[in-house]
């Protein structure tokens, strides 16, 4: 039976979408083609059709998972000072919810340390996606007027999110993991508050709920 284009494109997106949350859950290395055919409700065979090999899906699903967070960082740049941009990306990461949900959380900490370890296309896709999301983050985020110095805080802010968020999950003691998130965002808070008002050159702080961006870093 022969299906329309399509029909294609839509299970390539489902084999996409089940990778990432595998990928999030369990780990890159721990993750194979059945489990992620599996997920996604199809045969390992269809799988060869779609892509050359596992490290082909994870490159591809890796750029997806941060092409997905591109609506969330547009909600971020449209908040009217860095202060207040600083502060949403800040409260929605460092969220209980972000750390109790690896299948919907960032792919950064999910899967960084796997890349790492790795080789060939998958390393590759994975920096090359990594780096056009810290570009992206840098222009929503805002925090300086210069180019650089504003990729540096940006840069200094993403790692600190993801290294709060790994030690939040690697406590097996909700309280401590817990006292982690609240001690982080507050530290953050301040150091990027404070940075971001004298950046904002006097304007008006703004302030604005946290949101679930579960997928926005």
């Amino acid at each position: 039976m022969r299906y329309p284009p399509e029909h294609k494109t839509a299970t390539r997106r489902r084999i996409l979408e089940a990778a990432g949350q595998a990928f999030r859950e369990r780990g890159v290395a721990e993750t194979g083609v059945d489990e992620v055919m599996r997920r996604a409700g199809l045969t390992h065979g269809g799988f060869y059709a779609h892509f050359r090999d596992k490290t082909e899906l994870v490159a591809e699903a890796c750029a997806a998972a941060f092409d997905a967070a591109v609506p969330n960082l547009a909600r971020i740049a449209a908040l009217p000072t860095p202060a207040a941009r600083a502060r949403l990306l800040i409260d929605s990461y460092l969220a209980a919810r972000h750390r109790d949900n690896r299948g919907s959380g960032c792919m950064v900490v999910a899967v960084a340390a796997d890349m790492a370890r790795l080789t060939g296309a998958a390393r590759v896709g994975y920096s090359r996606g990594f780096a056009q999301h810290l570009e992206r983050l840098g222009g929503a985020l805002r925090l300086s007027d210069e180019a650089e110095t504003n990729r540096v805080r940006v840069t200094h802010l993403m790692s600190s999110l993801v290294g709060a968020l790994l030690f939040a999950r690697a406590i097996d003691d909700a309280a401590h993991s817990d006292a982690i998130l609240h001690s982080m965002r507050r530290c953050l808070r301040a150091e990027f508050g404070a940075e971001a008002a004298a950046a904002s050159r006097g304007r008006a702080k703004g302030t604005v709920a946290a949101h679930d961006f579960f997928r926005a870093v």
